[in-house]
């Protein structure tokens, strides 16, 4: 299994990004999606997860409103729409994949059983 996100990059405050994570090795649809991200000197947390099976989303409280996750089965591939970006929105964003925890497993648990290497925003103030 392997997660390649991309996408990340300088953006200013309010501007927006959209983040990809390409999915090899397991459907999509098979397994719980999320994407995580770990700001500079904290620790990694739960931004957004889903099942695109289910069609349920879940979100930490600090990116709703602003954040979409979704998925394209036709591609494998995941996708974090970033809109009204905040420097605090700044860090490496992962994608991670597991199927045990449950679908909002990002709101709780910061661990899965599988990570892409991640990818850098940058938001300016």
């Amino acid at each position: 299994v392997q997660l390649v996100e991309s996408g990340g990059g300088l953006v200013h405050a309010g501007g927006s990004l959209t983040l990809a994570c390409a999915v090899t090795g397991i459907d999509i649809g098979d397994v719980y999606i999320g994407w995580f991200r770990r700001a500079p000197g904290q620790d990694r947390e739960g931004v957004a997860c889903f099942s695109s099976t289910i069609g349920r989303k879940y979100y930490v409280r600090s990116v709703q409103g602003r954040f979409t996750i979704s998925g394209s089965s036709a591609k494998n591939t995941v996708y974090l729409e970033m809109n009204d970006l905040k420097p605090e929105d700044t860090g490496v964003y992962y994608c991670a994949a597991q199927n045990v925890l449950g679908i909002n497993w990002c709101t709780w648990s910061n661990t899965a059983d599988h990570w892409g290497q991640g990818t850098t925003v940058t938001v300016s103030a």
